[in-house]
């Protein structure tokens, strides 16, 4: 059985309408979970604790997914020098 890792993480975004955090140490780190039903909860969880602001934003990522080495993901963004 193929184990399906989770990562709940958040912070604060420069626009709420977007993905980009204002500041990248501020990131808080939930937990890596071992089924979407616990991620769900702990985003759930914390992404009511913050409901009043509107800048904040939690997100569930599929680990399992980029260890899948046979599986075809997105590409990755190059970084600009």
């Amino acid at each position: 059985m193929t184990q399906r890792l989770h990562l709940v993480f958040g912070g604060e975004l420069e626009d709420p309408s977007g993905t980009t955090f204002k500041n990248v140490d501020d990131i808080h780190i939930v937990g890596i979970f071992p089924d979407y039903q616990t991620a769900y909860d702990a985003w759930k969880a914390n992404a009511q604790k913050t409901v009043d602001n509107a800048h904040m934003r939690y997100f569930i990522s599929h680990l399992h997914r980029m260890l899948d080495e046979e599986a075809e993901g997105s590409a990755t963004q190059e970084i600009d020098n």
